[in-house]
């Protein structure tokens, strides 16, 4: 019987595209606390974090496997394409603790009813949230 799961036994990494390795590097791993998983000669970098894996990669251009794809750095923070959220348990905790480790955000926590959530970017603009829910 064969098994109709393509993804068995799989996992998903995002791929960011920064425009420095080293600050980069010292964002995700000082900042947002994420583990090295690899390192690729300087122009990408396998990270776990939160049970996820991310990996960073400079800009490139098409190869033989994505003819006419380039990898690029968003070129305008304010338009956003995909974004994190992190879910967490105290959102103004969690915002002074990543404050102090460096992290700029856009606004302190704003609370909507049930929740509070802020966003932050990292170095080339890629947009986070941190957000906190509290049941009713």
């Amino acid at each position: 019987m064969s098994n109709n799961d393509p993804f068995k036994d799989s996992a998903l990494t995002k791929i960011l595209v920064v425009s420095d390795m080293s600050i980069s590097k010292k964002f995700y791993v000082d900042i947002l606390g994420a583990s090295i998983f690899r390192e690729y000669g300087g122009d990408s970098l396998v990270l776990e974090s939160l049970g996820n894996w991310l990996l960073l990669v400079t800009s490139g251009g098409p190869t033989p496997d994505k003819p006419n794809t380039h990898f690029l750095v968003p070129d305008d923070k304010d338009r956003v394409s995909h974004a994190f959220t992190i879910r967490v348990q105290n959102c103004r905790e969690s915002y002074s603790i990543l404050k102090e480790r460096g992290a700029e955000f856009i606004t302190p926590p704003h609370d909507n009813g049930p929740e509070t959530r802020c966003f932050f970017r990292d170095p080339d603009g890629h947009l986070f949230e941190i957000s906190e829910y509290r049941m009713s």
